[in-house]
């Protein structure tokens, strides 16, 4: 449908999204499938380590960093109805002015990387939980995190699909999913993992064996500051504030 003047009549959030609902809610009947929306809670998309660190490192790569903002109203309006993160591909449907269909191929780890990745790690991280809560030391951080020879997919090893009609390799429905994985894994940061094809129980048994000099009395809480050195952006001032507040806390007696 068109407004006055020949361009696209302009569709409200809310009709946007009563109309994602049925669109999700038809496929549902239709093919019998389990659907999982991306939900933003407040207008930050990701607050942990992993969901965090996964848009820095996209938002760190010049071929993204002009992309991947026009994704963001996207998936905080709840446009992502559906994603799924499996071996080497994320699929999604995402609503614009039809309901659209995003697929994301990235490859799986090189085992080369992997091994580097274990081996540096080596008695550093003592619990599954620490490594999925993202409670290790800055090192570790580091190490996973790096650019290069860490656990997220460079622009080369990722592959880009959406139906839409936007030319673009990144449109905003990709850009969109790209977020939506992020804000997915602040709840399942396991994910990652299973994406790069890779067992996160492995890092834990090599890297929980530990060596006289393996651990320090430093804190194991990650700082925003981190993240910023690693990927030369900045954190927002409120979430460090709400760290720093975090950090007291866990101090009190």
């Amino acid at each position: 449908m068109r407004g006055g003047w020949g361009w696209p009549r302009y569709v409200p959030v809310a009709e946007r999204q009563a109309k994602a609902q049925k669109a999700v809610a038809k496929m549902m009947k239709k093919e019998g499938g389990k659907f999982s929306p991306v939900t933003v809670e407040g207008r930050t998309i990701t607050k942990t380590f992993w969901g965090k660190a996964w848009c820095s490192h996209l938002e760190s790569f010049s071929d993204y960093t002009n992309r991947l903002p026009r994704g963001r109203s996207y998936v905080r309006n709840g446009f992502v109805v559906h994603l799924n993160v499996d071996q080497g591909r994320i699929e999604a449907l995402v609503q614009g002015s039809s309901l659209y269909k995003v697929k994301v191929d990235i490859k799986t780890l090189d085992p080369k990387k992997w091994t580097f990745i274990l081996n540096n790690c080596s008695g550093q991280i003592d619990s599954v939980i620490e490594l999925l809560q993202g409670k290790f030391s800055s090192g570790v951080m580091k190490i996973i995190a790096d650019q290069h020879n860490g656990l997220f997919p460079s622009p080369k090893e990722i592959k880009l699909d959406c139906s839409c009609p936007d030319w673009a390799d990144m449109c905003k429905h990709v850009a969109a999913v790209l977020y939506g994985v992020g804000n997915r894994l602040d709840h399942e940061p396991e994910l990652l993992f299973k994406l790069r094809k890779v067992d996160h129980m492995e890092l834990i048994n090599t890297a929980g064996i530990k060596t006289p000099a393996s651990h320090s009395s430093k804190s194991k809480i990650i700082k925003d500051s981190d993240l910023s050195e690693i990927f030369g952006i900045d954190i927002v001032p409120s979430t460090r504030r709400k760290i720093k507040k975090y950090v007291k806390e866990k101090k009190k007696p």
